[in-house]
């Protein structure tokens, strides 16, 4: 057959046949749109020196030069006052009084911390001191946990108002307010009872602290309120509940508390100096400086070497404690 027989009957060439037929306009799947790559939004580097400086040899050699030129002057602000002490313990008066100072003692005598012991009868203050710490410790936990826990879960009718008047107090400079506080010791509102010279003088101030109300209210608003409504279908009451639940869910709080108020009543000065005249009852900071003018200052220096070091000690086994338990509470969820 030729081809002008294909075409006029109708048939169609080779080529043509190979052709897929398109599929009607109806019946096409609808392509997704494309898309445009996202831009990454360009890093902000909140910081005196960007990463790609400090990957270089230079930057490297600058920053760790700043960091440790600081940390290094930092630390020698503060522990050169503790060094300094603890070395003119160990000098005899002549070479401590030789100017100018030597920063080693040429020939150290440690039994000077004896001689500083049995002149100055450290024994008697430091018994007083722990005695005043230990009391200060029992009535801070016993105030302060049960008005910080009524603040935050029983939440009183003038709850607010309360604890805005606590926190007012931490605006007051202290000596503002160290002759009324002395005043109100001398002659006890209502009772008329003079607490001069006995442990009370101590321990009842050291108590009311707005501060460790506010931490310790802080703590307990971040426990679950569901928590405690089990409790209380349950049948407990207000008493049971701070006993058994949130008592032993605070313990960090309550170590930061427990920590901050010991070594406060240890190294106050001034309050026990007016409240606490009588020598046998004197705590340890304020019995060293009633004895100072009579002791070499080699001695003078070794007794205050022994007075710092149960509150050094504390500071350092418990110092993550003290972190810790500052920052707990801080953030909810």
């Amino acid at each position: 057959m030729s081809s002008s027989t294909m075409r006029s009957s109708g048939g169609l060439r080779p080529d043509r046949l190979a052709r897929p037929v398109p599929p009607p306009a109806g019946d096409r799947p609808s392509r997704p749109p494309r898309r445009r790559p996202r831009r990454e939004p360009a890093r902000q580097f909140r910081g005196l020196v960007s990463p790609q400086t400090l990957s270089t040899t230079r930057g490297k050699i600058i920053y760790w030069t700043v960091l440790v030129t600081v940390v290094a002057g930092f630390t020698a602000v503060f522990v050169f006052p503790l060094y300094w002490m603890v070395t003119s313990a160990l000098k005899s008066p002549d070479e401590l009084a030789q100017i100018p100072p030597t920063l080693l003692p040429s020939a150290p005598d440690f039994s000077v911390y004896a001689e500083a012991w049995d002149q100055l009868d450290l024994g008697t203050f430091l018994r007083n001191t722990v005695i005043y710490a230990a009391g200060a410790w029992l009535f801070t936990l016993a105030i302060d946990v049960t008005a910080a826990y009524a603040l935050s879960k029983l939440r009183p009718v003038l709850g607010k108002l309360v604890l805005a008047g606590m926190l007012a107090t931490l605006m007051i400079p202290p000596m503002v307010i160290l002759l009324p506080a002395y005043l109100t010791v001398k002659d006890l509102p209502i009772l008329g009872w003079n607490l001069i010279n006995t442990p009370w003088a101590i321990w009842l101030p050291a108590a009311a602290n707005g501060f460790f109300i506010f931490l310790l209210k802080r703590f307990f608003d971040s426990i679950p309120r569901e928590l405690l409504e089990a409790a209380e279908i349950d049948g407990a009451g207000p008493a049971r509940i701070l006993w058994s639940i949130v008592l032993p869910v605070s313990r960090p709080i309550i170590g930061v508390v427990s920590i901050l108020s010991v070594v406060n009543v240890w190294k106050d000065f001034v309050w026990p100096l007016l409240v606490l005249p009588d020598g046998e009852k004197m705590p340890i900071s304020v019995g060293i400086s009633s004895l100072s003018a009579q002791m070499p200052q080699n001695v003078l220096m070794a007794a205050l070497v022994i007075a710092s070091l149960p509150a050094i000690i504390v500071f350092f086994v418990f110092q993550r404690s003290i972190m810790a338990g500052l920052t707990a509470g801080s953030l909810k969820g």
